[in-house]
C-alpha cells in the first residue's frame, strides 16, 4: 500500500479535530483511501500555543512553505486571504491535491485556483466551506449533475439561525440572543460577519456557482443581514402563520430577452411554518435544492463545530487519496453556461410589508392605488384596529396596522411601492419590509 503524505495548515477548532482523526483513525482511513495518509506535519503561527485536542509536539512546524513542498494532499484551514492563498498556489504547483474550508477565499478567487488546479491535474475540494457536515456540493456537483436545478434556498449560517429561533420560541431580544450565541461559542465576539450576512453570501456564491454552472463574484450577492429585526417582526410572521430564517438563494429565472439569468441574494425571509426549512432550529443549517426532474431536496445536519466541519474535510481527503491511487486526471469545475448576475429589474420575489395607517375610509382604496400604479399585485391583506380611546376615534386620529403579502413582483417594482406607500399622507410609517419565499 502506497502512503501519501498529508500537510495540514491551521490546528483551530476544525485542524484539531481533523489532525485527530488522521492519526486515531489511520487504519480504517487508509482502507477507504487505498493508500496510507501519514500527517506529515501541521503549520501553525505559534507551535507553543494550547490545543484543543492533545496532538504530538514534533508535528507543529511555523514554516508552511517547506510543509507544502512535499506533501501529496494539503488541507487548508487557516482561514482568510493571504498566507491561504498563496500556500494553496504553491501546493497546487507542487502536484498536491487541495482540500480547504476556506470560504472566503474560495468565494473571492475560486476562479483563478480552479484554473490553476485543473491545469496542474490536480483537484481542489472544499465540501467543508459551505454547511459544516452537511454533503451538499458533491450531491449538487455529481448527483445532480444530470439535472437542472431550479432554485437554492439555504440555511447557512448557525448563528443567525440560532438568533433567529431563540426570538422566535423564547421571545428573546435580539442582543439577548446574540448573547447567548456567543455564550455557547457559535459567535464571534465581532459577530460582524454572521449578522450582517456576509458568511452566508460567501456560501451562497459557491452554492449559485456549482447549482449554475456559471462563476459568481461575491460583489454580485445582494446582502442584507438580520441586525434590523425586532421582537415586533416575530411576533407579527407568528400571527400569520410564518417563522423568519436569514436565506441564502440562488434562482434560475427567466430575463426580459427570453433569456435566463441568476439571482443570488441573502437576506431575512418569512417562510411559512409548513416549509421544510422552518423547522431548522438552534445552529443547524439546512439546504432545500428545487430540481427539474429530482424535485424537491432536503440537506440538514450541523453546520459548524470541530468534528462535524471535520468529517467534511475527511471525506474530501479520501476522494483525493482514491484519484491519487487510481490515478487519471482531476476533477474540474464545469462552468460553462456563464449566466448573467440579475439585477433589481429582473429579480421576483413576494413582500411582506406592515403598514402603519390612519383609520379613516377610504385608506385602502389609496394604498390599492398605489400598488396598482407600480403593478404589484396584492395576495394577502389583513388589516387589525390598534386599541384607541374614545378621543382618537373622535377627532380622527386613531390608527391601524396593515398586513400585505404581494403576489411575486421584480425587486424594483416592489421597492418603488414601498416608498410610494410612504409618502402617503394617510401612512403613518412603514414598520417591517420583509421578503417572503415558499408560497
Amino acid at each position: 500500500m502506497n502512503t501519501l503524505k498529508v500537510a495540514l495548515l491551521g490546528c483551530g477548532n476544525v485542524g484539531s479535530q481533523v489532525a485527530r482523526i488522521l492519526l486515531d483513525d489511520a487504519a480504517e482511513l487508509a482502507s477507504r483511501s487505498g493508500a496510507r495518509l501519514e500527517l506529515a506535519g501541521i503549520a501553525v503561527r505559534n507551535v507553543d500555543a494550547p490545543r484543543d485536542v492533545d496532538l504530538p509536539r514534533d508535528l507543529f512546524t511555523d514554516d508552511a512553505e517547506t510543509l507544502v513542498k512535499d506533501a501529496d494532499i494539503v488541507i487548508e484551514l487557516m482561514g482568510g486571504l493571504e498566507p491561504a492563498r498563496s500556500l494553496i498556489l504553491r501546493s497546487i504547483e507542487h502536484g498536491a491535491s487541495v482540500v480547504s474550508g476556506n470560504k472566503a477565499l474560495l468565494a473571492a478567487d475560486g476562479p483563478a485556483l480552479y484554473e490553476k488546479a485543473s491545469a496542474a491535474g490536480v483537484e481542489l475540494y472544499y465540501e467543508a466551506a459551505v454547511a459544516g457536515a452537511i454533503p451538499i456540493l458533491r450531491p449538487i456537483r455529481e448527483s445532480l449533475s444530470g439535472d437542472r436545478i431550479k432554485r437554492v434556498l439555504g440555511i447557512v449560517n448557525g448563528t443567525t439561525n440560532y438568533i433567529l429561533d431563540q426570538m422566535d420560541t423564547t421571545g428573546a431580544a435580539f442582543e439577548d440572543a446574540l448573547k447567548a450565541a456567543q455564550a455557547l461559542g457559535y459567535a464571534e465576539a465581532d459577530p460582524t460577519a454572521d449578522v450582517e450576512g456576509l458568511d452566508a453570501a460567501a456560501k451562497g456564491t459557491l452554492l449559485a456557482s456549482l447549482a449554475f454552472h456559471t462563476m459568481f463574484p461575491l460583489d454580485a450577492v445582494k446582502c442584507e443581514g438580520i441586525t434590523g429585526i425586532t421582537s415586533a417582526d416575530i411576533d407579527a410572521a407568528k400571527d400569520t402563520g410564518f417563522v423568519i430564517k436569514l436565506l441564502a438563494i440562488a434562482e434560475k429565472q427567466p430575463t426580459k430577452d427570453g433569456g435566463e439569468g441568476v439571482s443570488v441574494r441573502v437576506h431575512p425571509t418569512l417562510l411559512p411554518r409548513t416549509h421544510p426549512l422552518a423547522a431548522v432550529h438552534g445552529a443547524f443549517n439546512a439546504v432545500f435544492v428545487e430540481a427539474e426532474n429530482a424535485g424537491e431536496l432536503m440537506f440538514y445536519g450541523q453546520g459548524a463545530g470541530g468534528r462535524p466541519t471535520a468529517s467534511a474535510v475527511l471525506g474530501d481527503v479520501v476522494s483525493a487519496a482514491r484519484r491519487m491511487v487510481s490515478g487519471g486526471r482531476g476533477r474540474t469545475e464545469t462552468t460553462g453556461q456563464q449566466l448573467p448576475v440579475l439585477g433589481e429589474d429582473s429579480i421576483l420575489t413576494s413582500y411582506y410589508i406592515d403598514i402603519d395607517a390612519a383609520d379613516q375610509p377610504g385608506v385602502l382604496a389609496k394604498i390599492a392605488h398605489v400598488f396598482a400604479g407600480h403593478g404589484v399585485s396584492i395576495e394577502v391583506m389583513r388589516q387589525t384596529m390598534h386599541t384607541e380611546d374614545l378621543v382618537s376615534i373622535a377627532d380622527g386620529t386613531a390608527s391601524a396596522e396593515l398586513r400585505i403579502i404581494t403576489h411575486r413582483g421584480t425587486e424594483k417594482s416592489l421597492a418603488a411601492t414601498v416608498e410610494a406607500i410612504k409618502d402617503l399622507d394617510i401612512v403613518n410609517s412603514v414598520t417591517s419590509v420583509l421578503r417572503v419565499e415558499g408560497v
